[in-house]
């Protein structure tokens, strides 16, 4: 029997190159037997609210656009039996990339068509579900540039946002509870991540797994800013794990809270900004069904 499929697009956020993504894909869905129906969402609250009555209607739900959108479509369906397919784009698609979801139309086709639904992993991040990482400190800054940059986009709009933050860091006092265990130092990020890609394309956590059930927390301490850099270089292949400024944690519940008096950060969830810290993120085990090669 021909699966039936509600694409949730929000217009508002990358439109182009999701209508370019979705079209071709569609078409090729419609001619193998299967029904796509399109869903234009008016933000994120009511992307939500259209994947749960899809699903509800027992419809295969595709998330169409970057890990915003993922994120939060997928979000919505966490907890329940629905069945997600991740439609990979947008400008980072790192969770799409842990899962090795391929970006050609036909192939992507042929995995919604004929894929399994795998049970992964998510995390709670202060009640908000979230699939990829949740992080705070110099990237979150840095995520909150490249939003407010105009004039460029994708990764050039990432990396003149990360030059700004690096250029104005002061190093942040962090307390980090893993398990129960706190951890203090000063440094520039801390990273809570179920999925090892984050950033457009860094692999900052390569020993990360969706179904394990844990998370890695990937802390970078303080260092030269000529360091910091030598590190974020190092995340395209993962080797910045073994820099003494970098420790990596594991657990299935991590807090982490600013101590520096008087001074505020920004905490990212699937490339969104949703608070300020502090965060407690929490693995929530096999909590989502996603369609996987």
């Amino acid at each position: 029997m021909a699966r039936t499929f509600t694409a949730v697009v929000n217009p508002a956020a990358g439109g182009s190159a999701s209508a370019a993504t979705l079209i071709p894909l569609a078409r090729t869905l419609r001619e193998a037997g299967a029904e796509v129906v399109v869903e234009y969402s008016r933000g994120l609250e009511h992307a939500r609210a259209l994947a749960r009555a899809a699903a509800d209607a027992g419809h295969v739900v595709l998330g169409v656009g970057g890990d915003g959108m993922v994120g939060c479509v997928g979000g919505a369906l966490a907890g329940t039996e629905a069945v997600f397919g991740i439609v990979p784009a947008g400008r980072g698609n790192d969770f799409a990339r842990q899962l090795g979801i391929p970006r050609e139309t036909g192939e992507l086709a042929r995995l919604l068509l004929e894929g399994e639904a795998r049970a992964v992993d998510a995390i709670d991040a202060n009640g908000l579900t979230v699939l990829g990482s949740v992080y705070a400190g110099v990237d979150a800054v840095a995520n909150d540039n490249a939003n407010k940059t105009r004039l460029l986009r994708g990764s050039a709009a990432y990396y003149v946002g990360a030059l700004r933050a690096v250029a104005a860091w002061r190093p942040a006092a962090y307390r980090v509870t893993v398990d129960g265990e706190e951890h203090r130092f000063a440094g520039y990020t801390v990273i809570a991540a179920n999925s090892g890609w984050y950033g457009f394309g860094r692999h900052v956590a390569p020993d990360a797994r969706v179904d394990d059930g844990l998370l890695d927390v990937v802390v970078i301490k303080h260092g030269p800013k000529t360091r910091f850099f030598q590190v974020m270089r190092e995340l395209s292949d993962g080797s910045h794990v073994g820099r003494p400024e970098v420790e990596v944690l594991r657990g299935r519940e991590v807090r982490i809270e600013l101590e520096t008096p008087g001074r505020t950060l920004p905490y990212g969830a699937d490339g969104e900004l949703p608070g300020v810290l502090p965060v407690t993120a929490t693995v929530r085990p096999g909590a989502l069904r996603v369609i996987v090669p």
